[in-house]
């Protein structure tokens, strides 16, 4: 028998309504937020950063195609990786169908990763994605924009990510463990695999220059995972113990 609080439809409704008034609180926050991201200065782009499409070599303001406005997601999948990241693909089991409508809004989808775009092409027709996705591969992109740490940031211990240093090494007796589990999900070692960063990055495109106008990191994704805000809602929440997410072919009642 569950132990959660019982109660009557009338004290249901008066608890729903003092909670309403805190959603709406965090609505109205939520616009403040987005009002203040909007006004973050843009950052003139540079450098000539080049990427690998299924149309061929593109540049930054190619990704655009045709549209001022650019929403790139960093997936994790690097060079050794044998396939996307877990958490990343279920992030992005979400994209075909809002990638239609940003189109039709001047804004374009792309996601950004640093694996071969051969690579990247045969993962993307196992899960049956349409969104547009290029290769960095032997660009410093992901570098710059912090989601691809160097062999010397891990060596140090102060891998630059979510605009502060994190220490990504194992704790002692940890290593085997966590190799293991990378090489289970995406067939690399520990430190191959968390050299590698998820993030979303906003770009702008206004006479011919690009500019970068936000970028967000860790938890600044959450509000892209839609399963999250489906189980935000539900009576037991995420209820999580551990990775329970898997590709969405990985199940076992596929």
């Amino acid at each position: 028998m569950t132990s959660h609080k019982m109660g009557t439809r009338e004290e249901w409704l008066a608890a729903r309504l003092e909670l309403l008034k805190d959603e709406k609180e965090l609505t109205r926050r939520g616009d403040e937020l987005t009002r203040r991201r909007q006004e973050l200065p843009w950052v003139r782009v540079d450098k000539d950063y080049r990427f690998e499409t299924d149309e061929g070599t593109a540049s930054l303001a190619d990704l655009f195609r045709g549209r001022t406005q650019l929403l790139i997601y960093h997936f994790m999948f690097g060079p050794d990786y044998t396939a996307g990241c877990p958490s990343c693909s279920a992030i992005a089991d979400g994209f075909n169908g809002s990638a239609a409508h940003l189109a039709g809004h001047d804004v374009t989808l792309h996601v950004v990763s640093r694996a071969p775009l051969a690579k990247l092409q045969g993962y993307k027709r196992r899960m049956g994605w349409s969104f547009p996705w290029a290769s960095s591969y032997g660009s410093d992109f992901n570098f710059d924009f912090g989601v691809a740490h160097t062999k010397e940031e891990w060596a140090a211990g102060a891998v630059a990510y979510n605009f502060g240093d994190e220490d990504l090494r194992p704790a002692a007796g940890d290593g085997g463990s966590l190799d293991a589990f990378s090489e289970s999900i995406v067939g690399t070692s520990w430190e191959t695999y968390r050299r590698e960063g998820p993030g979303m990055s906003a770009f702008a495109l206004e006479d011919g220059v690009v500019y970068h106008t936000y970028s967000t990191y860790g938890r600044g994704l959450d509000i892209l995972w839609g399963m999250y805000q489906w189980l935000d809602r539900a009576p037991l929440g995420r209820n999580e113990k551990g990775m329970w997410w898997r590709r969405h072919d990985e199940y076992d009642n596929q």
